[in-house]
């Protein structure tokens, strides 16, 4: 949880009413204002993915050789290659926001949604290499009902009361870890190198676009410090402004192999508004895929299973984080109507299919907007608005920078440090599946692996001490089904 937890909550005696009654603002310590800003910070720590899901997704052609849009990958012109990129961003969009505005107004949780990165390059790069974009956007359909049916029996909320509180706490500040991670990456103050990770470029900090980073953090640190509200929307807007200044007078364009300096993800200028395209609405194929004997049908499955389990996983840790981050975890652990967010995830998994911009789920980035002071579904409603109208205005959105934005990312990691308290590090049958949790994530940069650890030691470690009632069920079976998870690439290799 962070340090900037929100007033005192509404203590007058008349309820309140209307929006206010409706998303408990006052019951939970905020106000419309704060929501508001909460709300933009998260879908400006998010909307990267406008920009970068197109270019998984739009640029990658499928088993017969077509780009998602059906055009012929190897005599695509450059513009039937924009085409596919503006279709793919159009859709991310609309999905994004229509599947954040459900989960605020049905919810009424701070969480916002979007496709899931890691979801998006395994149907780009494993799925759809096997079968036609329609097809692959089917397994995704089907791994969102698979997970909707398992919200709907009660099992995926089972599973998410199991969960022991340590491994809770560990999920939370894995997630810090691995969220100031991602900023860093995003900024490029991180970045791959000898011999593996290095700070920025061999060694040093280089680049306006690192000194913007630079700059933003330390703004969002001295309004924070000093009880500014709105600091990290201040933070990042300043950013935005100070980046359309510098690449105005500069021109230093996207980062490449031979421009080390440039932007990473987005280059801060205005660029041209354009009629959305909403082709790749329903192009889906439920059943194609399946269509070859038992050896396809089973792999098909397996990979459905490592979309469900990372899913599943990913979005109970993020459920955690951002509960945890702003006070809103009751005496049993869990969120406010879990089931409704749990719910509203696995309907967005299938939206992300029939979209075809490949699973939506839980975004960690929502912790961004609950650090500025969001508790509401009503930051949600702001958030997916704010997806809605990037359809029409995407040369806005595109104008800020990761540079600008991922000061919030690495700063909110700080903010969900103050979790890791609540594991006893003396005890080594809670510190040691703590350890695994927390330091998997931001090392394999995946939330599924981390928390696939945890559940994996915890287990086994109350196994070997002669502890195992002290353990749900569950908790053995989600760990058995973890093993099968980690072990996949060699079960497929088996296979053929």
């Amino acid at each position: 949880m962070g340090n900037s937890s929100p007033s005192a909550p509404h203590t007058d005696s008349a309820a309140p009413s209307g929006l206010d009654g409706y998303f408990e603002i006052s019951k939970r310590g905020s106000t419309v204002g704060r929501e508001v800003r909460g709300g933009l910070v998260t879908f400006f720590t998010m909307a990267y993915i406008i920009v970068l899901n197109p270019l998984i997704i739009g640029t990658t052609p499928d088993k017969a050789g077509n780009l998602i849009t059906g055009v012929p990958f190897a005599t695509a012109t450059d513009a039937d290659k924009g085409a596919a990129i503006a279709a793919v961003a159009v859709a991310t969009a609309l999905i994004a926001g229509l599947t954040t505005i459900l989960m605020g107004a049905y919810a009424r949780f701070p969480i916002a949604l979007a496709t899931g990165l890691g979801l998006n390059a395994v149907v780009a790069y494993t799925i759809a290499p096997q079968m036609t974009w329609p097809q692959a956007m089917g397994l995704v359909v089907w791994e969102g009902i698979l997970i909707t049916v398992l919200v709907v029996t009660g099992f995926r909320r089972a599973i998410f009361n199991a969960v022991p509180r340590v491994l809770r706490s560990a999920i939370s500040v894995g997630i810090g870890l691995f969220i100031a991670f991602i900023g860093l990456v995003d900024a490029g103050v991180v970045r791959t190198g000898n011999p593996i990770v290095q700070l920025g470029i061999y060694g040093s900090l280089q680049g306006w676009p690192i000194v913007l980073f630079v700059l933003v953090l330390f703004l969002l640190v001295v309004l924070f410090v000093r009880k500014v509200k709105g600091a990290i929307l201040i933070a990042i807007l300043t950013g935005t402004v100070l980046a359309v200044i510098i690449e105005s007078a500069l021109k230093l364009g996207s980062k490449t192999d031979d421009n080390a300096t440039g932007w990473m993800l987005n280059v801060p200028t205005l660029g041209e508004f354009s009629v959305p395209n909403f082709m790749l609405l329903g192009r889906v194929d439920l059943f194609g895929a399946f269509a070859g004997g038992p050896a396809v049908v089973l792999g098909l499955l397996l990979l459905v299973f490592s979309l469900l389990l990372s899913d599943f996983f990913d979005t109970m840790g993020t459920i955690v984080a951002v509960g945890a981050e702003g006070d809103l975890l009751g005496d049993d652990g869990n969120p406010p109507r879990t089931q409704e967010i749990l719910l509203v995830d696995s309907i967005a998994a299938i939206a992300g299919g029939v979209g075809s911009v490949s699973s939506n789920t839980s975004y960690i980035e929502s912790a961004a907007g609950v650090g500025e002071g969001a508790r509401t579904g009503l930051a949600s409603l702001v958030t997916g608005a704010g997806f809605l109208l990037s359809i029409f205005l995407a040369p806005l959105v595109d104008m800020v920078p990761s540079e600008a934005a991922a000061p919030a990312l690495v700063f909110v990691g700080f903010l969900m440090m103050s979790q890791v308290v609540n594991v006893d590090w003396e005890d080594a049958e809670q510190g040691i599946p703590a350890f695994f949790t927390l330091a998997l994530m931001p090392f394999t940069y995946s939330i599924t692996a981390g928390i696939g650890a945890g559940f994996i030691s915890y287990a086994l470690i109350k196994l070997v001490l002669g502890k195992a009632k002290q353990v749900h069920w569950l908790i053995y079976l989600v760990a058995a089904l973890f093993v099968l998870y980690f072990g996949q690439g060699a079960i497929l290799a088996l296979m053929g």
